[in-house]
């Protein structure tokens, strides 16, 4: 076992001695990189990109209306609103208010962050409202009437919890929440679903389904889709395996009897399985990463009888796929480029067919559609220099664009391209540089993620633009294994064991950078949050002569710990269990804070996170820095108080942050020479 850890006071996220440490930290960091007037023109010209009216309104149709977010310097905690399609395609929509989350906050006495709704369907007449603390992960619920706009006095309410909710109609809801000693997860997640009949205490609902204590969670939810009304339990044995069962009428649970690591869904009367391994059923074999599909009723009974919708192949993936009224709408990856299908199931099979929309070198995202009105679908389009486009279509009919966010930066001049690095094992690693004229040799911001499938395709970001390129800086995007670009066994190929090859395709895509002259190793600054600042505390211990500046965001980087601190127990099933020897070998060669030594070289770096962060310990973060500050190297620290895993609760705080971190690598990085 490891020596005594001298710095676990600092995991007391709230204790006062551990907040004296972090003020103190913030006023070091906070004096150093925000006096100059270059700071306040950064910062300033952040948040005006954040709170810029001519945002794009984003909407999700309930019914009728078309439900929205938004934020703006006026109401940095947020407006929740709604509007018609009619008035939504004006250029200034009539917006009917339905909360003011702002004017909510400062009447209760709260910082309340809006964390969703989940609208009641059919009859969109009332929502359960998620509400929390500073942007933490734990949520208050409270029932809210949208005819009214109002709470409903002694409606469905849970205190403050990492809480699930579903409504199964007007008068019940599906919750698994804190239900006292022994009802949640080692991971902190609900171990146990109830059924709650409006009226009744909480504490007389009916159990529907425990859970083991070692599980990730459980859920419960009700399919309200007219005609093909279904519940559905699934229990989720770590992070990608699962159990599913449909709940009958008086109330059995029927086993989905697919792989753990599948994932299945119901539309109607078909089930969707896409597979996470190879599987071999019914005498034929799948890969991984295939959709297939069957009709609900008959897998049920036992027939094998599946029809693949789509098979992946060694440049392409499925994405995800969303129903519309008559057809299914699939976003697939070409070497993490997008491009959209259209299958139609008939009488002669299924119809293949493509759906136009996306940018040759961006990213079309389907945001929503409406299955119970038709085969309506909005569309967004971005990518590194093309600001989002928000279109509406009807599959087979016109598409219309509805809305179109103006440039938030000059992108004269400026190239995207896509390169390839080849890893350590000789993979092909993907990377997009987005780079401004006569930037070759300058600074460069390189960031990367890496894990939990989780793909990283080209986007706009006004953020970026405006705190980096514009100012010459080069920014790249490195498509690594951990993530989904190439399906799942792009991600399951670098879990566990096979970790270090998440850190070897960095490391190839830093060492390409500076082969094809795009940057140096001095004036190359890297960025990444949560799993992505794992990546960049690998990067500091590991590769450090790479780099001439990092930023850690929201990490975790205490491997010997992590499991024991808040939703840490969720990821083994990614980075594997300390506590086992055979675990420990390999997790303990790249832990950062167990590999952080006096004696070495390492490049200045800024660690970011925040006190309500419930998610990843912010401890992560601060054992890292004091760490490395009695050792002697050169390190910051600030830590949001607000924020949650975002690091901030509104624009203002999203700006500060951002300009935390431009500032910091543009000092860095720009008075270094290649």
């Amino acid at each position: 076992m490891a020596d005594v850890d001298p710095y676990l006071w600092l995991e007391d996220v709230t204790g006062e001695e551990a907040l004296d440490w972090v003020r103190a930290r913030n006023a070091e960091t906070v004096g150093e990189l925000t006096g100059g007037e270059r700071f306040a023109d950064l910062r300033d010209g952040i948040r005006e990109v954040l709170d810029a009216d001519d945002r794009v309104p984003y909407v999700r149709r309930r019914g009728e209306y078309l439900y929205n977010f938004w934020q703006d310097a006026s109401h940095p905690r947020g407006l929740w609103r709604r509007t018609t399609l009619e008035e939504y395609r004006r250029e200034q929509p009539d917006w009917e208010l339905l909360l003011d989350v702002d004017a909510l906050a400062e009447a209760e006495g709260e910082n309340w962050v809006w964390q969703g709704a989940n609208v009641l369907h059919p009859g969109f007449g009332r929502a359960l409202v998620e509400l929390s603390r500073g942007g933490a992960d734990a949520t208050v619920i409270r029932e809210f009437d949208l005819d009214r706009r109002a709470f409903v006095e002694d409606g469905f309410f849970l205190p403050e919890a990492k809480s699930g909710v579903d409504w199964i109609d007007a008068d019940r809801i599906y919750v698994g929440t804190d239900f006292g000693e022994g009802s949640l997860t080692t991971s902190g997640y609900p171990r146990i679903f109830k059924e709650w009949r409006r009226g009744t205490p909480l504490d007389e609902a009916t159990v529907v389904f425990e859970g083991k204590a070692d599980d990730v969670a459980v859920h419960a939810y009700h399919d309200s889709t007219e005609g093909w009304e279904r519940d559905f339990v699934s229990r989720s044995i770590d992070f990608y395996r699962s159990e599913r069962f449909l709940r009958a009428l008086d109330g059995e649970l029927v086993r989905i009897d697919v792989p753990e690591d599948a994932k299945p869904s119901a539309y109607r009367e078909w089930l969707l399985i896409r597979t996470r391994s190879p599987w071999a059923v019914g005498g034929a074999e799948y890969p991984a990463g295939a959709l297939l599909a069957a009709k609900f009723d008959d897998y049920l009974a036992g027939k094998r009888e599946l029809t693949v919708l789509f098979e992946p192949t060694p440049s392409t993936s499925l994405e995800y796929y969303v129903w519309t009224r008559n057809h299914l709408l699939l976003s697939t990856l070409s070497d993490v480029k997008t491009e959209l299908r259209v299958l139609t199931p008939g009488a002669d099979g299924w119809r293949d067919a493509p759906l136009a929309g996306a940018p040759e070198l961006g990213t079309a995202e389907i945001v929503d559609t409406d299955p119970d009105t038709g085969d309506e679908y909005f569309l967004n389009t971005s990518g590194y220099t093309e600001p989002s486009t928000l279109s509406y279509g009807h599959v087979g009919g016109e598409v219309e664009t509805l809305k179109q966010a103006p440039a938030r930066f000059d992108s004269t001049g400026i190239s995207v391209g896509q390169y390839f690095a080849t890893s350590k094992d000789g993979t092909r690693i993907p990377y997009f540089v987005v780079r401004p004229a006569g930037a070759a040799g300058g600074p460069a911001l390189l960031t990367g993620y890496g894990g939990f499938e989780v793909s990283l395709t080209p986007s706009y970001s006004g953020v970026i633009g405006r705190g980096w390129l514009a100012r010459g800086g080069t920014y790249v995007v490195a498509n690594i294994r951990g993530g989904g670009e190439y399906g799942p066994e792009w991600h399951t190929s670098a879990i566990k064991a096979n970790r270090h090859l998440v850190y070897e395709d960095f490391a190839a895509v830093a060492a390409d950078l500076t082969e094809r002259g795009i940057t140096t190793p001095e004036r190359l600054g890297i960025q990444g949050g949560s799993n992505g600042g794992l990546l960049m505390g690998v990067m500091l211990t590991r590769y450090p002569e790479l780099f001439g500046a990092i930023v850690v965001q929201v990490p975790l980087l205490d491997m010997r710990r992590y499991h024991k601190l808040l939703a840490g127990a969720s990821w083994m099933a990614e980075y594997g269990d300390p506590d086992e020897p055979a675990e420990w070998a390999y997790l303990g060669e790249y832990s950062p804070y167990q590999n952080v030594h006096s004696g070495r070289d390492y490049p200045p770096t800024l660690f970011v996170t925040s006190t309500r962060d419930d998610r990843v310990h912010p401890a992560h973060a601060r054992k890292m820095v004091a760490k490395m500050r009695e050792q002697g190297h050169d390190v910051r620290y600030h830590e949001n108080i607000e924020g949650g895993h975002g690091a901030a609760a509104d624009n203002e705080q999203l700006a500060f942050k951002w300009a935390l971190v431009f500032e910091f690598l543009w000092e860095q990085l720009a008075k270094r020479q290649g």
